[in-house]
């Protein structure tokens, strides 16, 4: 069966230099080293990849990364979102699973990694086209939080649907039911990513620009798997400030 083979997996990390709300923040220190050779290394370390990416559209993050010994590749056109950034670079690649790993989220966590590749050797593996995690969100401010897309599942755990909204919308609020946050890391089987490329977006995905949405519209599989772990994303000063302290602890034990 197709899900014995061993599976050849690799890590992309998408990496813009231009960020709306930070510019740059991928150059910026965090204890002595930029926050994408963090990211990079933290993904090494992982090992559970045979190879590890950095595929960018700015010269400073190439060199940033090659220089320090790294895998880097450059972009050779412009890209709207981190998938099509990958799928540009993967194309030629003879791989079976591509792991999107964000730039700006350097505290990477192991487990969540292990479980989200784990469900490509399961009992439901051929009918995965991509797996992405997800964490429970209890305080009612981070539900009704559009900065937070929620995603809701069947008993299964594949997506079927994300929002900026509060979903389940909650209108009876005895049900037991748990809000869950899309925590940005995917899992791609290689085809599926090429397929993403090729495909236009549509309105749903438009509308609430979440770009998982169109794997959704065009009938593709995702399946879910929770963690605890919410991880620690980069998107202001603050948020690096945060990153320096949560290293400055991990340093201390």
């Amino acid at each position: 069966m197709s899900t014995q083979q061993p599976l050849r997996i690799i890590a992309m990390i998408p990496a813009r230099y231009a960020a709306t709300r930070f510019p740059g923040k991928l150059m910026q220190d965090l204890h002595g080293k930029t926050v994408i050779l963090r990211t990079y290394e933290a993904a090494m370390k992982t090992g559970l990849f045979e190879e590890v990416y950095v595929v960018t559209d700015s010269d400073v993050i190439f060199d940033e990364i090659s220089s320090n010994g790294g895998n880097a590749i450059m972009s050779k056109k412009e890209h709207e979102c981190g998938s099509d950034r990958i799928a540009e670079a993967v194309e030629d690649m003879p791989v079976d699973v591509v792991v999107n790993v964000q730039g700006d989220e350097p505290m990477i966590d192991t487990e969540s990694l292990r479980l989200l590749l784990d469900v490509f050797r399961g009992k439901d593996a051929d009918l995965i086209d991509l797996a992405s995690l997800k964490a429970p969100l209890a305080d009612k401010k981070d539900i009704l939080n559009p900065n937070n897309v929620k995603v809701i599942t069947n008993k299964n755990d594949f997506a079927l649907y994300f929002s900026r909204s509060p979903i389940p919308y909650p209108r009876d609020e005895n049900t037991g039911v748990t809000w869950y946050k899309h925590i940005g890391i995917y899992a791609f089987r290689k085809q599926a990513l090429m397929d993403f490329y090729r495909l236009p977006m549509l309105k749903l995905e438009a509308t609430e620009k979440i770009e998982c949405i169109r794997y959704l519209e065009y009938g593709k599989n995702i399946k879910m798997v929770e963690t605890e772990v919410k991880g620690v994303g980069i998107d202001t000063p603050e948020d690096l400030e945060e990153a320096r302290k949560i290293l400055s602890k991990k340093n201390e034990h």
